[in-house]
């Protein structure tokens, strides 16, 4: 184990295969404890892009939330999401609605939207009886690993995602956008870059290009940044692609990614993609209780397989324009 030097030391475990651990006798007042080690606790994010503290014992949501709220400076309201998740608070959801039984591989929480969250933050109330860990992977380590083809294309033209959104499949519309209204979902995408096409039916078809590289906003890192392999059709399992083919037809998905040209992306590409995530992720199980900080622009992470009931709530924070954090030129060519 090594221990933190900081002035409220933690003991803090480093394993090549898991994320860092912070061990902590449960203390009596969580949310003081917490304030109290704010600094100290996202000093380790910072250090490691991802912290998980074990010894908490977080077990009611509202706990969950103070706590959340003495690490931010506020919570970030969702949009854009393409899955429903059930909100608790202000900024407190619990986790994406996602079928158990499929693995919910790495990204970058909300890379698609221009102002994504620098801090994830989870807390695990109910751990499932096996698999469901949210594993992470490093950004910058991904990038430098990816063969140069690949890199040097995503970093220069970057990625699109292209959205269906039906009442049967993914978040509705409201649940998406907070609003119903035509009107102020139309404002909405026009002031975020995002071209859109009401359908004959009623549906809305929406494009957005964004860069697949970005540079921290603190340590100044080049890091893969994006959401293009985990919403890509290819990552689905094939009955599941092969129902949604015959359902919406190729170009009407729920979602899809490809490259910044508009072109489509390969089951090769994608295969390779997800590859180089395994290749580099770290996971550790979850205990009721834990809580787990992720910088959500050096870390991907995931969701695995699970049985039994599992209850994750989940917030973000701290949202970093992509505007401020632009791509580099060097990225491309490591």
């Amino acid at each position: 184990m090594s221990t933190s030097s900081l002035a409220a030391p933690l003991d803090v475990e480093l394993r090549p295969d898991a994320p860092a651990v912070a061990h902590i006798d449960t203390p009596a007042d969580v949310t003081s404890w917490t304030e109290q080690h704010r600094e100290a606790l996202r000093a380790q994010v910072t250090e490691h892009g991802a912290l998980l503290v074990r010894g908490l014992g977080l077990r009611e949501t509202d706990q969950v939330g103070a706590v959340f709220s003495r690490l931010t400076g506020g919570l970030m309201t969702e949009r854009e999401s393409f899955a429903p998740r059930q909100e608790f608070a202000p900024g407190l959801y619990s986790s994406t609605t996602w079928p158990a039984n499929q693995p919910m591989c790495m990204h970058h929480e909300l890379s698609y939207t221009l102002a994504a969250p620098g801090l994830m933050l989870f807390a695990c109330l109910t751990a499932p009886d096996r698999g469901g860990a949210t594993a992470v992977a490093d950004a910058a380590r991904i990038l430098q690993a990816l063969p140069t083809e690949p890199r040097e294309r995503f970093a220069r033209e970057g990625w699109l995602l292209t959205r269906s959104y039906t009442d049967e499949i993914g978040a509705s519309l409201e649940e998406s956008f907070g609003t119903g209204d035509r009107t102020e979902i139309e404002r909405y995408c026009r002031a975020n870059d995002i071209d859109f096409t009401w359908q004959p039916d009623g549906t809305l078809r929406t494009t957005q290009r964004r860069p697949a590289v970005v540079r921290h906003p603190v340590t100044g890192q080049d890091c893969w940044f994006n959401q293009i392999a985990f919403l890509n059709e290819w990552t689905l399992a094939p009955e599941v692609r092969e129902y949604l083919v015959d359902l919406y037809g190729e170009d009407g998905l729920p979602f899809n990614t490809r490259f910044g040209d508009g072109s489509p992306i390969g089951e090769d590409t994608v295969r390779l993609l997800n590859e180089t995530y395994e290749e580099h992720t770290r996971r550790e199980p979850w205990q009721a209780g834990d809580l787990l900080l992720v910088d959500n622009i050096r870390t991907a992470h995931s969701r695995e397989p699970f049985t039994g009931e599992r209850q994750v709530l989940v917030g973000m924070a701290e949202p970093h324009r992509l505007a401020d954090c632009d791509p580099t030129s060097e990225a491309s060519q490591r």
